[in-house]
């Protein structure tokens, strides 16, 4: 069966600015909860480069996941 719409990787261009957005701010509220026992508070620049990094990963994830989803949903189609 060949597979219909986007391929993972073109999902994952497409989701990557809110997974990196969403990577950015998970790791500076991560800090600032650090910061509660003496670790540092990272700066914007180094959560945004930390976001960024961890973005690539976490839309490539999601991605598959998505992917997985739509095969379902047209391999019930085709029943």
């Amino acid at each position: 069966m060949k597979r219909s719409g986007w391929s993972s990787g073109r999902i994952a261009l497409a989701l990557y600015p809110f997974a990196a957005g969403a990577a950015g701010v998970n790791v500076f509220f991560a800090s600032l909860i650090g910061s509660w026992i003496g670790l540092p508070v990272l700066s914007t620049a180094a959560s945004t480069i930390a976001g960024c990094i961890l973005g690539v990963p976490a839309a490539l994830a999601f991605a598959r996941h998505i992917r997985h989803l739509m095969d379902l949903a047209d391999s019930e189609d085709s029943r």
